[in-house]
Order: C-alpha cells, then sequence, then structure tokens
C-alpha cells in the first residue's frame, strides 16, 4: 500500500508562496490537491524545533500505544476540520465544500483495519479518505499523486521520504524583504529578528536535504514561479513523470479560477511587480537588518541583488 502511495508535500516559510505554488498545482489532472493546508501535525511533537515552529505544521509523532481512533483525532488538520465543523467561522466559508470530517473518519478506519497503524499507514490512509469523503471534488479520474501544503514541513523532510519511497517534496523560497513585509500585515506579525531566525533555518534543511536526496527535495523561487508558472511547474511535473498542463497557469481551489490566492495566503497578487513592490514597503532600517540576519542564504539562493 504505501509503495503505490504518491505524495507530494509543498513546503514553505509563511508568506514565501506555499499557498500560492499549491493553487497552481490545484487543476492539474494527475494531481489529488489537498483543499487547504494539510497541517498533519500533532500534539506528540516534541523536539529541538517545536519552539520554534507550530506543532500543526510538522510531519506527525503518534503515540505507540494509541488506537486508530485517537490517530485520527491527533491529527489537527485545522483548516479542513474547522471548515468542516464550524464553517461560520472559517474563512474559507465562502467556498463550496460539501465534506464530512465523521464520514473522513470511518474511511480511515476501515483503511488501518485493513494495513495496521504506523505513522506512513496513516499519513496515506488520511490523505485517501480525505478526497473519498469530499463530495463535490471536481477531478479528472486519471489522478495518481497526493498533493498536500504545511509550512516549513521541508524541516521534517528527510522523515517523509523515509516514509513514502516515491515522494517529494517541494519547498518553496522567496526573498525575505518581501516575505517579511507581507508577514507584517498579519494581525499579530512575528518581529523581524524571529522571523529571519525561522526563516533561515527553513532554508538550512532545504538545502541541505536537496543536496542529500537530489531530485526527490527541490526547491523552487517564488521569483521564478511567479514569472513563468506554467513552465516552471511543467518541468517539475516532468521530472516526477506527470504531464504539462494548461491549468498549470492559472491558481485555483476544486477547479475554479481564483482572482486572487487570498484567504489561502497573505500575497493577494502573484505577480513580479507586486512582489518587488511589497519589498518595497519595509523602511532602509528593515530592509538593513533583514539582509544582516539572512546571511549568506541570500548568496545560496540568489537574492543579494534583489534590493
Amino acid at each position: 500500500m504505501i509503495g503505490d502511495f504518491r505524495l507530494l508535500m509543498i513546503s514553505a516559510m509563511y508568506e514565501n508562496g506555499g499557498n500560492t505554488t499549491h493553487r497552481f498545482l490545484d487543476g492539474h489532472p494527475q494531481m489529488l490537491v489537498y483543499p487547504f493546508e494539510s497541517q498533519l501535525g500533532t500534539r506528540l511533537v516534541n523536539d529541538s524545533l517545536s519552539s520554534i515552529f507550530p506543532a500543526k505544521y510538522r510531519w506527525p509523532v503518534f503515540a505507540l500505544d494509541s488506537t486508530p481512533l485517537c490517530d485520527y483525532k491527533a491529527i489537527i488538520d485545522e483548516e479542513t476540520r474547522v471548515r468542516a465543523r464550524t464553517p461560520h467561522v472559517s474563512k474559507f466559508r465562502h467556498v463550496n465544500f460539501i465534506f464530512s470530517d465523521d464520514e473522513r473518519r470511518d474511511i480511515y478506519l476501515e483503511y488501518i483495519k485493513e494495513t495496521g497503524r504506523s505513522r506512513a499507514f496513516n499519513v496515506a490512509a488520511f490523505f485517501r479518505a480525505t478526497f473519498e469523503a469530499w463530495k463535490n471534488r471536481s477531478g479528472s479520474g486519471r489522478e495518481m499523486v497526493y498533493v498536500g501544503y504545511s509550512p516549513i514541513v521541508v524541516v521534517d523532510a528527510e522523515k517523509i521520504i523515509e516514509d513514502f519511497p516515491g515522494s517529494h517534496v517541494l519547498h518553496v523560497v522567496r526573498n525575505p524583504w518581501s516575505a517579511y513585509a507581507d508577514t507584517k500585515k498579519r494581525p499579530a506579525p512575528m518581529p523581524l529578528k524571529d522571523y529571519m531566525t525561522a526563516w533561515t533555518i527553513s532554508q538550512y534543511f532545504a538545502l541541505l536535504f536537496s543536496k542529500r536526496y537530489p531530485g526527490r527535495v527541490k526547491i523552487l523561487r517564488f521569483e521564478d514561479l511567479i514569472e513563468d508558472p506554467r513552465g516552471v511547474l511543467g518541468r517539475i511535473c516532468g521530472e516526477m513523470g506527470l504531464e504539462d498542463s494548461d491549468t498549470l497557469g492559472i491558481p485555483t481551489w476544486n477547479g475554479l479560477e481564483l482572482t486572487e490566492v487570498f484567504p489561502w495566503g497573505t500575497i493577494r497578487r502573484a505577480t513580479p511587480d507586486a512582489n518587488r513592490a511589497t519589498a518595497e514597503e519595509l523602511s532602509p532600517e528593515e530592509r538593513g537588518e533583514v539582509r544582516e540576519r539572512a546571511l549568506h542564504y541570500l548568496d545560496a539562493l540568489g537574492y543579494s541583488d534583489f534590493i
């Protein structure tokens, strides 16, 4: 069962374009694209990175003495569960999403009854059950790859690669000036020093694992994506043995074209001009501090001369 489960996990530091990439892939006829962020983490995640990144964005940890039902409930999956159980408070309440979390639970338990419990079996069952329970999903009938997006999950890329032999991790990186400028627009934004600490840690793991697992862990610059989404994503699909598609040039949700990616992410207009203008919203002092804290990652990722 694990051998035939193909997974593409998208990763990106906050406001780096992960949601945008997720939406560009949404309409691909060979992909089962998760409706919202696939927040697979559990409260049992507890390691040296736990004070920096929320548990919901991490690769899950399950209790050895748990039960399938407890495993299912442990997966946070906040955005999907809020939309399913309390749609009136969901930021996605405007979309037509016919889905029952209880039905997904029952489907999940049937899968685990067949396979038994393990981290890989649990994650595979969770993805499969999600799409079986999503009643109004628009599909081609030719889907073969599951696509999830969980911010910063690249820090756990090695675990994903180990769990699923056919998996890939696509880490999206954006120049830190634009990224931090968009982060400042949140109701409770991270302080600059904290944001840049998390940004550099994400890029460290992305660079490390892309060299350790070439072809399996890929880095995609947001700036390259918005210059030519169809061309860039078409090449990535080709490397995974998937076909090119006209849909790769259009951000969608469940196949419906989006005029802006918001509220899936803070980035409203995914264009080169908007990206640069966002960076220029920072004060000279902020720009200098971002540069100082990004250090050699600017050279490694091609951002030294961005601004």
